[in-house]
């Protein structure tokens, strides 16, 4: 469970960003949070993660409160929170496998992770993840090899080998095309299911908010004005959250079909397979 209670953020040039807001999110939950640009959705995440200090508040994973965390408790906590970001923050030069499995830095020593020396636990469970997102046969690839598709795939399996309480989602969608869209929001939704995970997820694209998250918070100028099911998101709650717009069209659900993530090979090349357990 996620606890926010009263969280605040003002920057130093006065501007406030969060107004004293409050959200739970339990367990299993996909939630998403829509607004304007400079609603203040980002600095939700951001605050969670202590990216941005927040002003007041407090925010409790699971019984630790976060806010007051010192450096190493909270490099500590960071550990339970996986990341999925909107321009991947893959490093290009590196393998998909290497990618994932820099998930686990924060696991590992220090002389290992500079070596990215992993344990086989950690590459077995790389393996399971790649599967499972159908890019198994792409794990000796380089990162800049993928389609935008494929690298966000890959940031999902690294924030995933996190064995992460909270999933915390910015953009997942905003370079990719319609389709691929549906399908790595299919596929957030899909693992969160799986394992009982919380996510928020920092959207734009009201239709995909509908079809794929439980529940939606709408922010404005910093506050909630909206947090409810997604069937209840009316065109007078889209015009009290953005404005004035013929919103008909845009809360109108596309059919959410069964289309596969992707056509893809699910076996890995022994051979590939074999020189990839050198990492360790």
């Amino acid at each position: 469970m996620l606890r926010i209670k009263g969280l605040t953020k003002r920057y130093r040039t006065g501007d406030l960003a969060l107004k004293s807001i409050d959200i739970d999110v339990p367990d299993g939950q996909v939630m998403a949070l829509i607004g304007p640009s400079g609603a203040g959705k980002s600095t939700v995440i951001r605050c969670i993660n202590r990216l941005v200090e927040p002003t007041a508040g407090t925010i409790t994973l699971n019984d630790t409160e976060i806010v007051g965390l010192s450096s190493g408790n909270l490099r500590r906590m960071r550990r339970r929170m996986g990341m999925i970001f909107q321009e991947y923050a893959l490093v290009e030069r590196l393998s998909v496998m290497e990618n994932v499995l820099s998930g686990r830095l924060g696991y590992v020593g220090f002389w290992q992770s500079w070596a990215r020396k992993f344990p086989q636990s950690d590459i077995d469970e790389a393996f399971r993840l790649l599967a499972r997102v159908g890019l198994d046969h792409m794990a000796d690839k380089r990162a800049d090899e993928l389609s935008g598709g494929q690298r966000q795939r890959v940031g999902i399996c690294r924030a995933l080998i996190q064995n992460p309480e909270l999933l915390l989602v910015d953009e997942p969608t905003a370079s990719l095309d319609p389709k691929t869209s549906r399908q790595i929001m299919r596929l957030i939704k899909e693992l969160c299911g799986e394992r009982k995970l919380a996510a928020i997820i920092n959207i734009h694209d009201v239709m995909l908010a509908q079809m794929f998250a439980e529940r939606i918070v709408g922010l404005k100028l910093g506050e909630i004005v909206y947090d409810g099911p997604p069937d209840k998101l009316t065109p007078a709650v889209l015009t009290q959250i953005y404005g004035e717009e013929d919103w008909a069209s845009t809360i109108r659900k596309a059919d959410d079909d069964a289309e596969p993530v992707d056509d893809i090979a699910p076996v890995m090349p022994s051979i590939e397979r074999d020189r990839l357990a050198g990492l360790t």
